[in-house]
């Protein structure tokens, strides 16, 4: 069996992983993961007790429970690196001993819910809808480092967009992958299903242009008129498709939820979007308490 050096999982002297601080025991079964690590304390008002409370950098968790059930919420930051980072750390949290760095036998499967904000894309979706995302796609290129990137991609889905958009080869190589099936049974009354966008930066990978003008100027009107059967893309965000990727991988059950706070065909936002997430947080903490 394969003994992890700590040059590839690095321990801090207290037994807590090196990026998220945290020491196995602390981490639930049940994690929400936002981008805003003020958004954590939002989440955590919630809670019926706390336990734990961590930070580091842009990482900040609160384990505690709602309902009697037990649940860590984790800021990520902003970013596909930062997912690879977070999603790694939780699966060594509860698979890899630390005292013997090798894999456990017994494999742990988490359940990994992103709750976000986002750009629509399609002129019926409003501000303050909520968007499952069924299948997150990538912009990023992540996945492609990792050994079966092709195993739990749709390929098929892959291939009709590159060809409708004419995919610029200089790009990152374009992924779709699906969110855990539970996940969507359980979110399916609560939230509109959709094809979400992760991209790897806010304005020119999203099509936005301030200065530097973007290389494809078509390349979101070619995106809105995507359809495969009777898909289409939804929205915009920046992490989902690293964390479906991912999680997909290691053997856990990942979705990405986000509340949509921009219409970017109307080029339309609202600042003003507390109210939209505070109801987005209530329906997913009722959900996933029932699990």
């Amino acid at each position: 069996m394969r003994t992890i050096p700590s040059s590839e999982l690095i321990i801090n002297g207290d037994g807590s992983i090196f990026h998220l601080h945290l020491k196995p025991e602390q981490l639930a079964d049940i994690v929400i993961l936002v981008g805003d690590p003020g958004r954590v304390a939002m989440i955590a008002e919630f809670f019926d007790e706390r336990e734990a409370e961590v930070s580091n950098r842009e990482f900040r968790t609160i384990t505690g429970s709602y309902k009697g059930r037990r649940m860590s919420v984790i800021s990520t930051g902003i970013g596909i690196g930062n997912i690879d980072i977070c999603v790694t750390e939780l699966d060594a949290l509860a698979n890899i001993d630390f005292a013997t760095r090798q894999v456990k036998a017994e494999h742990k499967r988490l359940t990994l819910v992103r709750l976000g904000t986002s750009g629509a894309i399609q002129r019926d979706i409003e501000v303050g809808d909520i968007i499952f995302s069924r299948t997150s796609l990538g912009f990023d290129g992540l996945l492609s480092y990792y050994e079966g990137r092709d195993s739990v991609c749709d390929l098929a889905l892959e291939s009709a967009f590159m060809q409708h958009t004419g995919w610029y080869e200089k790009l990152p190589y374009p992924y779709f992958v699906d969110a855990d099936s539970e996940l969507f049974e359980l979110f399916k009354d609560s939230t509109k299903e959709g094809i979400t966008i992760a991209a790897p930066g806010f304005y020119a990978p999203q099509g936005r242009w301030v200065r530097l003008r973007p290389h494809d100027l078509e390349l979101n009107h070619k995106i809105e008129s995507f359809r495969f059967g009777e898909r289409r893309i939804t929205n915009f965000e920046m992490e989902g498709s690293a964390l479906a990727g991912l999680s997909s991988l290691l053997g856990h059950r990942a979705a990405t939820i986000c509340t949509i706070i921009a219409q970017r065909v109307a080029k339309d936002a609202c600042t003003d979007y507390k109210p939209f997430v505070r109801h987005m947080i209530q329906m997913a903490l009722d959900k996933l308490a029932t699990l």
